[in-house]
């Protein structure tokens, strides 16, 4: 899976050197993070693919759609200025996003399967200047986020709430890791 500057989207195969599915033409907001769901790869689940924007845009398709310029059958607005990254928790009907919006609220958790105008399940007020980067910790129910100000946020996701808030650097956090068993996490910045 690809994204540009331009706001193209285009999947690939490895043994084929043409595109599979162009799923946004050039012309549309810079693509800032895409991934696909996790659980997609079994045979009871549906593979999906996210794509975030500059203008606060989380797009999703169903990657094994056979034309050759699909819809998204989701696409809302997460975030005034821009989303910058995501997550997907619970087989993607929860999604979980990090970016910029006028009034702070820079994290925030969507349900995918409720109308657009009732998806917004919680939004979390913090970081100023906007949230870069989020990472999901599947076994605590934790995300982790990181911000514009080099602050790091760990909030509980079953009972929507803030644990810690810590500065990790002097510049925006670009980066988070997480190790398989959950007990660290690394972040890397700007600087």
């Amino acid at each position: 899976l690809t994204g540009a500057q331009d706001g193209s989207v285009r999947m690939f195969e490895w043994t084929r050197p043409q595109q599979l599915v162009c799923f946004q033409q050039a012309g549309n907001a810079r693509v800032t993070r895409m991934y696909f769901n996790a659980q997609g790869n079994n045979s009871n689940s549906t593979c999906r693919c996210g794509v975030a924007d500059g203008e606060g845009f989380l797009s999703i398709w169903q990657v094994n759609q056979t034309t050759s310029n699909p819809k998204p059958y989701l696409s809302w607005q997460c975030h005034s200025k821009t989303t910058s990254d995501f997550a997907f928790i619970t087989s993607s009907s929860l999604v979980a996003t990090s970016g910029q919006s006028n009034d702070n609220r820079n994290v925030c958790l969507w349900d995918t399967l409720v109308s657009s105008g009732n998806s917004l399940i919680h939004a979390f007020t913090c970081h100023d200047h906007g949230a870069t980067v989020l990472q999901y910790a599947p076994k605590h129910q934790l995300l982790i986020s990181g911000g514009r100000k080099g602050y790091i946020c760990i909030f509980d996701i079953r009972q929507r709430q803030i644990l810690f808030t810590f500065q990790a650097h002097e510049s925006a956090v670009k980066a988070l890791a997480l190790d398989p068993s959950e007990d660290y996490f690394v972040t890397g910045s700007a600087e």
